[in-house]
């Protein structure tokens, strides 16, 4: 606030000003994550089309913004990376998760929910046929089976948070 240029990195989460005592915070930031499974078990991920990460794969999702709450925006972000109007979505768990972007480390609460294959589709691979990838964000889209660890392994998931919330989806 002061313009001083003694600032100090704490615990590396707060910077502190010895001069003016203006404290930053760089709190925890959220993020969201959708499943959408058929009754195969086949679950649907997007190809990353940007980094981080970018060709690897996710579950549709993104940040929650300002004044948003998760389940809306994990709604939102159905809408603008696969093109679906999804009606409800269910909570199924949290993980922390490290983002790094453009050399910056930032942590995040990645917020997952289910959402059912909507009632016209049999399965994820017709369900994929109808998507509507956001260009700037999604390659593209896949259809893996999870049901064990060894499913989940040969996916290349984009964030370690997806695959612990997986090995929490297959017990369950």
């Amino acid at each position: 606030m002061c313009g001083s240029k003694k600032i100090e990195c704490k615990d590396n989460r707060k910077w502190e000003c010895p001069d003016c005592n203006f404290d930053l915070y760089c709190n925890v930031a959220t993020a969201v994550g959708v499943i959408i499974k058929d009754k195969y078990n086949n679950v649907l991920f997007e190809v990353r089309g940007k980094e981080p990460r970018k060709g690897y794969y996710a579950v549709p999702g993104g940040f929650v913004d300002f004044d948003e709450c998760a389940e809306d925006a994990a709604i939102r972000e159905c809408k603008e990376e696969i093109g679906v109007d999804i009606k409800s979505v269910e909570f199924f768990c949290t993980y922390p998760n490290t983002y790094v972007y453009k050399n910056i480390e930032y942590k995040t609460c990645d917020v997952f929910f289910t959402t059912e294959l909507p009632k016209e589709f049999e399965t994820i691979d017709d369900f994929i046929k109808t998507l509507k990838p956001q260009e700037s964000e999604v390659q593209g889209f896949a259809s893996f089976k999870v049901e064990t660890m060894e499913d989940i392994e040969k996916i290349p998931l984009a964030f370690e948070s997806a695959k612990k919330i997986f090995e929490k989806f297959i017990k369950k």
